[in-house]
């Protein structure tokens, strides 16, 4: 089955392209002109991935990226002419996976969605796919957190980083390693990536995010997971 992108932009020329060159690559496309328009496409039917504008009349990317997350798993890819470190944060911090500026190139932007839609490998892990530690339990397989009578689920980039902490605990994984992992061989340098996603994973598995017990920083080098050794 042909992988689902949305493409939501409000310049027709642009959805055309995308829509040929997607379409070239075996991807099956959707087109909407708004973050209004995104949102009621993605009720009618899922979508794998979300290649989203930022710069919009009417509901902007960034609104329409916290409503799509509210609904939906699919990656998002944020798409600007803006290129600062607070650009791409306020992106990730709506729920973006990845960050594109404009102009790109076609193979650029391939090869960011090949890795926004991977996936890191669930393999068995401590004989189970749940795993608690401190105050919350970790529901793996139905990718919850849960403290509790709380529930807060994970989105797939944030689950994709927990798992790759978790099969590697208690120790201090650097910065490029975790982004090759989890992002791709092609990411190495996007420092404010983690620094967004670990604040988020820490709000929903840290009971005080603001001093971390289990999901720490290494600094200048890179994040480690400290869970009790097994005896």
């Amino acid at each position: 089955m042909s992988v689902r992108i949305l493409v939501v932009d409000d310049e027709p020329q642009i959805r055309r392209v995308m829509r040929a060159t997607l379409a070239a690559h075996g991807y099956a496309v959707t087109e909407a002109k708004s973050g209004e328009e995104a949102l009621e496409k993605l009720g009618q039917a899922q979508q794998d991935l979300v290649l989203l504008d930022v710069n919009m009349p009417g509901m902007g990317g960034l609104e329409a990226c916290r409503a799509i997350r509210v609904g939906s798993e699919a990656a998002i890819i944020m798409l600007t002419v803006r290129n600062t470190e607070k650009d791409k944060v306020e992106a990730l911090d709506a729920g973006a996976d990845d960050y594109v500026t404009k102009p790109f190139s076609m193979p650029e932007l391939l090869a960011r969605i090949r890795a926004a839609l991977r996936r890191m490998p669930l393999t068995s892990f401590l004989g189970g796919q749940r795993m608690a530690f401190g105050d919350v339990e970790i529901d793996f397989q139905g990718r919850l957190v849960i403290d509790g009578d709380r529930q807060v689920r994970l989105t797939p980039k944030e689950f994709d980083l927990l798992w790759y902490f978790v099969t590697h605990p208690n120790r201090t994984i650097p910065h490029r390693e975790l982004l090759q992992a989890v992002w791709g061989l092609e990411y190495g340098d996007e420092v404010e990536y983690l620094r967004v996603f670990i604040n988020q994973l820490r709000k929903k598995i840290e009971r005080d995010p603001s001093n971390p017990k289990h999901l720490l920083t290494e600094p200048w080098v890179g994040y480690r997971l400290q869970l009790p050794e097994r005896g």
